[in-house]
């Protein structure tokens, strides 16, 4: 198959191109730049010039493939994350628009929480709350409007993807510690987060599109919960930093726009993932990512 990636020269998108390529599929990965062009091209794939803004780059690249995959999300200011999702949303429409009735699959992201039925239980591949206050919410709405207007969509949710470079939403605690001077937590620090390794998640987005089983929701998920006291010890060792509880009421103070999740209880199964896509996890855990990091780079 010829794959239409979005953000192919991201985190992830990076671990999906040699995935696919040692599968025997092709690559067309998306890049606003000419560094990106040519990454792509060292990386065994073909470049197509647009962003998740240029919406007529993003259907003319579907147009002319076999299949997408859509994990382009803008990582730069999560401050501006209802914003980030809305412009998510209308990326899906275009993608979508020009695949309706073809049966090409499309492969959306989002993430865990999104499944999250009830507080402390984990999230589970098979519950969508379509009134979930997650702003994120608005992917897979756009989803399951282009299901019902027929095109062959499924959804790939995410936990904290990691290697021992980045680690999610947890390399932004990190920077926080680093400025604050202290490794923090909420609470006692007992609420979990759900992690994978990100060659485990490139393996799931393969075998979801080559499953093409519109309308299925899977989940990425090698460890079901790694607790946040757990995350701040770690950090702490290897920033050599005083680790802290916080009240939730300093959280805001102390993370900024992280501190909307600092005390989140997050577990997340893959059990139904592992079973339909026939997947099991095997890279390394979050906590032993986090331990080989490199703290203080030149």
């Amino acid at each position: 198959m010829r794959i239409f990636l979005t953000g192919a020269t991201g985190f992830i998108g990076s671990a999906l191109i040699p995935e696919f390529l040692q599968a025997g599929h092709q690559v067309l990965g998306l890049t606003r730049s000419e560094a990106g062009a040519q990454a792509l091209l060292a990386a065994g794939a073909e470049a197509h010039r647009g962003n998740l803004e240029d919406l007529e780059s993003l259907r003319s690249g579907a147009a002319n493939s076999d299949g997408v995959i859509h994990c382009g999300f803008s990582h730069d200011d999560f401050s501006k994350f209802m914003e980030n999702c809305e412009n998510d949303k209308r990326a899906i429409e275009a993608l979508g628009s020009v695949l309706i009735g073809s049966n090409r699959p499309l492969l959306i992201t989002s993430g865990t929480g999104m499944g999250n039925a009830a507080p402390g239980e984990p999230a589970t591949e098979d519950h969508f709350d379509p009134n979930h206050p997650n702003p994120r919410r608005a992917s897979e709405l756009a989803g399951a409007s282009l299901l019902e207007r027929g095109v062959n969509v499924s959804v790939v949710r995410l936990p904290q993807v990691h290697d021992p470079v980045k680690q999610g939403l947890i390399t932004y605690s990190v920077a926080v510690a680093r400025e604050k001077g202290v490794s923090a937590y909420v609470g006692d620090g007992l609420n979990r987060w759900p992690a994978v390794h990100v060659l485990d998640a490139a393996r799931v987005y393969r075998l979801a599109l080559e499953k093409q089983k519109a309308g299925s929701r899977y989940h990425a998920v090698a460890e079901e919960g790694v607790s946040a006291r757990e995350i701040a010890e770690v950090l702490g060792r290897g920033l050599k930093v005083p680790v802290v509880s916080l009240p939730a009421e300093e959280a805001s103070a102390h993370f900024g726009w992280l501190g909307m999740f600092a005390g989140f209880d997050m577990p997340a199964s893959s059990a139904l993932t592992q079973q339909r896509l026939n997947w099991h996890p095997t890279g390394p855990g979050l906590i032993s990512d986090l331990e080989k990091m490199d703290y203080f780079p030149a």
